[in-house]
């Protein structure tokens, strides 16, 4: 199968998810520019993207070369509650590196916002949309594609979020970082997707705070809450990409080992192939990650749904389905795990043997 080329035009969001199409979006940015030295932890704001642009810039190079068909800005708490008079200039520049990489290839920009950290403490909605619309004005300015409203934990502060962002008159897609007992308030998963297309979401579902497999079945649940409810929507599904079985309502903040001992629940490459191909089988077309999830898992989600699209991403020209270039070493024992029964049925040790395989949240 041949690797995708660089078109001439682009078809926007909606256009594709309206064909069937496969969107597969980027992943992780904060977690994975923390551990290269460019992000500090704590309120995990993103100055890198005019401190360290070239950091940025190549992480958004290796998910288009991954397969990314979404060049997310990288304006994760980028507003002006959270940055003061530093939100616009990294807004901006956001825009222009999403920009510049997404022109070479087949990628759309989105223009992305957050939960304010107001909310919780004045759930003053006149404000808080005036916050959203700061960053808004920027996404304009730069004629980003779409726009996402991500990373809600509450049901109301996303809609107000959806209701802002339509305002630009561009797709609106609103993703909640929430598990299968619903938001913090306890609206359930189903509902808060009721609630984001009434508000003007044409793209909805969850993104962060939990793994894989509990992020899918979030999902199910807000398919089912708009089918009860006659309403239809695209889905989008962003997990983190660790294992988090283990994890209460918050996520995986609760867990003990967040943010700097996460690195034995990370997903394999195979892991995300079943991911992919669930995600598909439920409906979702708009397939991506969120921290932790790195290019080669990007990667793995363009090779498991490559049937589909009918081509290959670049990076995969250095990979050998289900480990087929073992097939090519020295020793038998090797060899003999060039063969997609090895990988997919592999329960791959930690190396810990004194660890245990779940925590205890502390919260």
């Amino acid at each position: 199968m041949a690797a995708a080329g660089v078109p001439g035009n682009k078809k926007g969001i909606l256009e594709r998810l309206d064909s069937g199409e496969v969107v597969i979006g980027d992943g992780s940015f904060l977690i994975t520019l923390e551990k290269r030295g460019y992000v500090k932890a704590g309120r995990w704001t993103p100055e890198a993207v005019v401190e360290h642009p070239n950091a940025v810039h190549q992480l958004h190079m290796e998910f288009l070369r991954a397969g990314s068909n979404v060049m997310q800005t990288f304006t994760f708490s980028a507003s002006e509650d959270n940055m003061e008079s530093k939100w616009e200039d990294v807004n901006a520049a956001a825009c222009d590196l999403a920009r510049e990489v997404a022109g070479k290839g087949d990628a759309l920009v989105a223009g992305g916002i957050s939960q304010t950290s107001v909310y919780k403490h004045h759930k003053d909605e006149a404000r808080i949309k005036k916050i959203f619309r700061l960053q808004l004005e920027v996404f304009a300015r730069k004629n980003v594609d779409f726009v996402i409203a991500e990373y809600f934990e509450h049901a109301e502060e996303a809609v107000w979020a959806v209701e802002a962002l339509k305002e630009a008159g561009k797709p609106v897609a609103a993703t909640m970082c929430i598990g299968p007992e619903g938001d913090m308030h306890d609206v359930p998963p189903g509902e808060c997707a009721v609630k984001l297309v009434k508000a003007g979401a044409s793209i909805v579902g969850v993104n962060c705070r939990f793994g894989p497999s509990t992020s899918l079945k979030t999902i199910k649940l807000m398919k089912e809450g708009l089918q009860a409810a006659g309403l239809r929507a695209h889905l989008m599904v962003q997990s983190l990409g660790f294992h988090t079985p283990d994890c209460g309502k918050g996520g995986f903040l609760d867990l003990p080992e967040y943010p700097f001992a996460l690195e034995p629940r990370v997903a394999t490459r195979w892991d995300i192939q079943k991911y992919a191909r669930e995600a598909y089988n439920l409906g979702v077309r708009y397939i991506g990650g969120c921290c932790g999830f790195e290019p080669y898992h990007i990667r793995a989600i363009a090779e498991e749904l490559a049937p589909e699209r009918g081509f290959l991403p670049p990076a995969s020209e250095k990979h050998g389905s289900w480990g087929n270039a073992l097939d090519m070493h020295t020793k038998p024992w090797i060899r003999a795990r060039a063969r997609r029964e090895h990988w997919e049925n592999l329960l791959p040790a930690s190396g810990r043997p004194f660890c245990p395989s779940l925590s205890k949240p502390d919260a």
